[in-house]
């Protein structure tokens, strides 16, 4: 699960993770004017079970796909790779940037510190 998800993929992704489990053609109804045509779809799913993102459970010869990853776990792994990427695995140049552009306030940065003190405390 090393590669990230596309823009279309992530939309895929959170369509099961509200929904869960669906077959290809109950995608289209979640998505506007123009709807990607099935085999589009069956394409992008089939690109998320290879990253493994997704899994299937089959049915015959039609396949009902589900999340295989939740989107908690996706978001953890997303945050420590922009963490990597653009802030050289600095989690407080992260929290640093946050606070320069004001995006976190000195209330959320208590809690934050309240909460770290409770885990080092277990």
């Amino acid at each position: 699960m090393s590669k990230g998800l596309t823009k279309r993929e992530e939309e895929i992704m959170n369509i099961f993770w509200v929904n869960g489990p669906l077959f290809v053609k109950e995608l289209i109804p979640f998505f506007n004017e123009p709807k990607p045509h099935i085999n589009t779809l069956s394409t992008i799913v089939r690109g998320l079970e290879e990253k493994g993102y997704i899994a299937h459970k089959a049915y015959g010869n039609t396949y009902q796909y589900y999340a295989a990853v939740n989107k908690s776990e996706y978001g953890k792994r997303s945050l420590k790779k922009i963490i990597s990427q653009y802030f050289k695995n600095s989690y407080l140049g992260a929290v640093s940037s946050l606070v320069e552009e004001e995006k976190i306030s000195l209330e959320e940065l208590t809690r934050l510190i309240e909460i770290a003190k409770k885990k080092q405390q277990k």
